[in-house]
């Protein structure tokens, strides 16, 4: 009652329920339907939600272009989530022209937020020199926030930036740790 009256939390508690079979019959359909209302009142968490049933194509045809408007209004709105997926969509090109600028926009956004995965992504960013000046040090220290989460991507890029003396001094001890965490 409280969502067919508009109540934008309960448009999304019922979109979880419906998106996870807890209670009713999963049903991707009727989920995207309450996330959809909810999103349109400003629900963050419901536009990410949203945004990743039209990139994933759950419960709808798959388009990327529509994905990305979700992203962005729930990045716009500082979702960490949202950044990164929308960092993954300007970093693979899918819904927008590929852009390494804004996807490294995007991904500092979600990894200042703490985000392991884009704080990966920065990583590689940074050791590749893609979007921004090549700068291993840099890279050092987003791999090392990613890995301190338990990324294991980054424990092992590490443990060769480590064995390698690549943005660091050269420390096997530490490449062992890291390889060892991996």
């Amino acid at each position: 009652l409280a969502a067919d009256q508009g109540y934008a939390k309960a448009q999304f508690n019922l979109g979880l329920m419906y998106g996870n079979g807890e209670g009713v019959t999963q049903d991707d359909k009727t989920a995207l339907k309450y996330w959809t209302l909810a999103a349109g009142q400003g629900d963050a968490e419901a536009q990410f939600n949203v945004g990743n049933m039209y990139r994933n194509g759950q419960g709808v045809t798959q388009d990327y272009k529509t994905a990305v408007k979700y992203f962005t209004l729930a990045a716009d709105q500082g979702y960490a989530k949202a950044q990164f997926n929308l960092g993954l969509m300007y970093d693979n090109g899918e819904g927008v022209t590929q852009d390494d600028k804004t996807a490294l926009k995007y991904y500092t956004l979600a990894a200042e937020q703490g985000d392991a995965s884009a704080q990966y992504n920065l990583g590689l960013m940074y050791r590749q020199g893609k979007g921004v000046t090549q700068n291993s040090k840099t890279a050092v220290k987003w791999y090392t926030l990613a890995a301190e989460q338990g990324d294991a991507s980054a424990q092992y890029i590490l443990g060769l930036m480590y064995n390698n003396g690549q943005g660091v001094t050269q420390d096997y001890k530490t490449a062992v740790k890291y390889y060892t965490l991996a």
